[in-house]
């Protein structure tokens, strides 16, 4: 399917910059497809096809005019002139009479998109003006407001350039509330859903008439918490959003401003009530602090078991004892880096390949004891939800401690291979190492707690198989097949 993006790159002969234009003004036109209770449709010259059809909105305060997609349509040859000849030049074209379409008139016009002193693109409108009926003062303030910001794109007044970019989720749209204001910030006109809002929040006077930047400042006198850019926002002087909080009610602002030629000459300001969506914001982040609150302290009780464990380690004169406990501390170490890395992650998922990059180098130096050890990590584990990943982190740790102090230290050295293959969520991973090769059977190398815990992981918790082979060349090979959980 065709999007806005690869008609631009791939057919459309326009610089960067008007391209960019473009988008900016794809982003921003849902405003002027409300007002206009229009389907807006950008057309694109191309080589030798004329006009593409690069985008379409479709309003939000009314039925539309194309039920069907269009992006990626040329343009007839009659509508191509027509198209040509508002690029060429430079001016609006409208039907003065509607075109019926049953019981339906249906207003349209051609927009050029100016951009720079020149005409880039081309925007036809496509209204729904409904059954043959006065229209309401509503659908006349929105139907007025929306000429001027056509007029504006025909000159490349909007988008402004110095309104905000970034995400435009949560901002008001029309259909949430419009006040029209005058030059000095007066409102000309307030819908009644705007209307509503404002008496929400306690300002129950009559808007219309009124300077509204003057009804906030009576209205939040004494406050300590207004937005600096309240007063710019509310007189429609710049193109920005802000928010208001009046009786524990919070209004999101935002302001359009209207010109003509770089004359202001009004501004649109959109509404709406945000004030459940902030509460809602602000138990997440009350919640979200509190998991980090007990991530933080899971982290350092899992570092406090450590170090108690060490401090018993070292009063310790028994040789046995005291590896069993500094086997206990590299356990506890490799789950408190995979906890550690977990509560850093919004998903529950850890990227392994750096978990277990940290994991690695921490077993191979304590099993080491002074002799030379080089680890080879190769392939990826991709990302790892994180109960698996906290098994698998202390089935390789025990995998690589064992390679190292019973396949390497009667050598006295050499390397440990750990190659990962993954398969959508099939993992293989191999251990392998170049030192005495597989041990007897009934050897402390099979018979330890670290394979009880290695066979207990690799077949029970993780449901997959694991088996020891003697590797090429000399050494010991160990290949652990597993099935991930989503």
């Amino acid at each position: 399917m065709s999007t806005l993006g690869s008609i631009l790159r791939d057919q459309a002969a326009l610089p960067a910059d008007e391209a960019e234009w473009l988008q900016r003004l794809t982003a921003e036109w849902q405003i002027v497809a409300d007002l206009a209770f229009a389907d807006l449709v950008l057309w694109v010259p191309v080589e030798k096809a004329g006009f593409v059809a690069a985008a379409l909105r479709r309003p939000l305060t009314g039925s539309t005019m194309h039920y069907d997609e269009v992006v990626g349509v040329v343009a007839s040859p009659a509508q191509a002139k027509d198209l040509s000849d508002a690029l060429t030049l430079g001016m609006i074209q409208r039907h003065h009479e509607p075109r019926w379409n049953g019981a339906y008139g249906v207003r349209e016009e051609i927009v050029p998109v100016g951009y720079q002193g020149r005409s880039i693109a081309v925007v036809t409108s496509h209204g729904n003006l409904g059954a043959v009926r006065a229209p309401s003062r509503l659908e006349i303030n929105y139907v007025e407001v929306a000429d001027e910001l056509i007029g504006m794109i025909a000159r490349g007044e909007f988008p402004a350039t110095t309104a905000p970019t970034g995400s435009t989720r949560h901002n008001p749209r029309v259909g949430d509330g419009m006040v029209r204001l005058g030059t000095e910030g007066q409102v000309i006109y307030a819908s009644p859903n705007a209307i509503s809002a404002f008496h929400g929040a306690g300002l129950v006077a009559d808007l219309t008439g009124t300077v509204l930047v003057e009804v906030l400042a009576d209205a939040l006198r004494g406050s300590s918490q207004v937005d600096e850019a309240l007063p710019v926002v509310a007189m429609g002087r710049a193109p920005w959003n802000t928010e208001v909080t009046l009786g524990g009610v919070t209004l999101a602002l935002r302001s359009v401003p209207l010109t003509n030629r770089g004359i202001r000459t009004g501004a649109v300001l959109l509404c709406r009530d945000v004030t459940e969506l902030r509460r809602s914001e602000l138990e997440l982040m009350t919640k979200d602090a509190t998991i980090r609150e007990i991530h933080h302290r899971v982290k350092n009780n899992l570092q406090a078991v450590s170090a108690l464990l060490r401090l018993q380690q070292r009063r310790s004169t028994n040789p046995s004892v005291e590896s069993a406990l500094g086997e206990a501390i590299r356990r506890v170490s490799t789950i408190a880096t995979v906890h550690d890395t977990l509560s850093m992650s919004l998903s529950g998922q850890v990227d392994f390949d750096t978990v277990f990059g940290r994991t690695l180098r921490l077993a191979a130096d304590a099993a080491a004891a002074g002799i030379k050890v080089q680890t080879v990590q190769e392939g990826s584990f991709g990302r790892v939800g994180g109960d698996d990943a906290t098994i698998i982190a202390i089935l390789l740790t025990e995998l690589v401690t064992n390679a190292v102090a019973h396949g390497l230290a009667p050598c006295g050295g050499g390397t440990v291979w750990i190659n990962a293959t993954r398969s959508g969520m099939e993992l293989e991973v191999s251990v392998a190492d170049d030192g005495v090769g597989l041990p007897s059977k009934g050897a402390a190398a099979m018979s330890g707690l670290g394979m009880q815990i290695v066979e207990s992981y690799a077949t029970g918790e993780l449901g997959g198989s694991i088996e020891w082979l003697p590797r090429p060349g000399g050494g010991t090979e160990v290949l652990v097949r597993v099935h991930l959980r989503e």
